[in-house]
């Protein structure tokens, strides 16, 4: 019967909820999604628009979303090292993971509720939550182990507990759906990216700067089955790793790009970083901290203290190595069969201008423009959980949410685990 009441609406308030591999907290974005009524393959453009309210409307074809509300809650500093610890093979155990799942629960359930508050309602005026949860291990490649191709992936924070704090519907564990159908599991805000960014008549590039960086994809005039996207190497990890580490954990990131602004980029570190095998991967391929965290950030920062380089020109070559990648993966990946004419940025490594100002001097080539989320009018933080409330959405009401184009899987595929209160 609840199925049916939310499946029933035509305007349904959302939550979303995401926790990337920055591990910086929880960002909840409310939403109300709204049907225009159109099935997705009509077609549909973005179009930018404001609410009386002021708040901006992001709208395509099949929907209408308007954010209501939209807040970041910082993990603990507590909370946050016993994350870290989850990641490393060595100190993660099944006690521990058992109890962040479910502590996480708690917090993305406060989380929830406090977004929701935010927006001057009540749980009641709300009909579900979607939360990716934290990813502590994603294996995109099949093993072959004990003859089967398995391939998997570790998101924690416990569906239940947040469906039980809040009285709300949730909807979590989405990558698993994908990759039982032979996908990677990601990424996965591509599929919002369709419903929300096509246009007809321009290519766009649409990059996320968090801990990793990744692409969308969007042609012209695309179908689903044209669309694809592709994790492009570090975001922000390696950046942030090396900024902890150089400040005693005094600075926990290069927020504005400041550090890398005072260097020069070391072009012998840098031709280094380059022959990373993963940038030149065929496609569909996603990473994450297994290849770029800390014992990647160690060699490098062994290398500066070998090499004796500035420790701002360390920063400034981290930096610009995001910058290569991403321009890298245009050249490599996309511009045999699309040139674009956008490359729109979101993320927390949108708000670092030197960043920023490498990405721009790398594309100015190409004849593509660089702006950001902010630029369009719209939110760099909420983008991402915005999605995940758009997946929920689809879920609930039994439709498909991924893009197989883009994460390799055989077919499409309804993801997401539902936890009744």
């Amino acid at each position: 019967m609840i199925f049916q009441t939310i499946q029933g609406k035509k305007v349904r308030r959302v939550v979303g909820m995401m926790s990337g591999t920055s591990v910086d907290g929880v960002d909840a974005a409310l939403v109300e999604i709204m049907d225009a009524g159109h099935s997705m393959e009509e077609g549909h453009s973005m179009e930018r628009a404001h609410s009386e309210d002021g708040h901006a409307v992001e709208s395509g074809g099949p929907l209408r979303v308007r954010l209501l509300a939209f807040e970041n809650r910082p993990y603990p500093e507590a909370v946050r090292e016993q994350i870290f610890s989850l990641f490393r093979p060595e100190t993660s155990t099944v006690d521990r993971i058992g109890y962040m799942n479910f502590l996480l629960g708690e917090l993305y359930a406060q989380s929830a509720l406090s977004v929701i508050r935010k927006a001057g309602l009540t749980p009641e005026d709300v009909d579900l939550i979607g939360s990716h949860g934290q990813t502590i291990w994603h294996e995109p490649v099949p093993c072959g182990k004990d003859g089967f191709p398995v391939r998997y992936t570790v998101q924690i924070g416990e569906g239940s507990v947040i469906a039980g704090r809040t009285g709300l519907v949730t909807v979590s564990d989405f990558r698993v759906a994908d990759m039982a159908a032979g996908g990677q599991g990601a990424p996965l805000v591509p599929f919002s990216e369709y419903l929300l960014y096509r246009l007809e008549d321009e290519t766009l590039l649409l990059q996320n700067i968090g801990g990793i960086g990744n692409m969308t994809v969007m042609p012209a005039a695309a179908k689903p089955e044209d669309v694809y996207a592709f994790d492009t190497g570090p975001g922000n990890m390696i950046i942030d790793a090396v900024v902890s580490a150089l400040t005693g954990g005094a600075q926990a990131f290069d927020g504005s790009g400041d550090f890398a602004s005072r260097g020069s980029v070391n072009r012998e570190l840098l031709a280094l970083l380059q022959q990373e095998p993963y940038y030149t991967k065929a496609l569909p391929k996603t990473t994450g901290r297994e290849l770029f965290g800390t014992q990647y950030t160690e060699k490098i920062l062994r290398w500066q203290e070998a090499h004796r380089i500035p420790e701002t020109d360390l920063v400034a070559t981290v930096t610009d190595l995001t910058a290569w990648s991403i321009a890298s993966a245009y050249e490599q990946y996309v511009l045999p069969k699309h040139h674009a004419s956008r490359l729109v940025v979101g993320g927390g490594g949108s708000y670092n201008k030197t960043l920023l100002g490498f990405l721009r001097e790398r594309f100015a080539p190409y004849g593509v423009t660089v702006q950001t989320q902010e630029d369009l009018g719209l939110s760099s933080d909420a983008k991402e959980a915005v999605a995940f409330a758009l997946l929920a959405d689809r879920c609930v009401r039994g439709l498909p949410n991924t893009l197989p184009s883009v994460t390799g899987a055989q077919k499409p595929s309804v993801m997401g685990k539902i936890s009744l209160p």
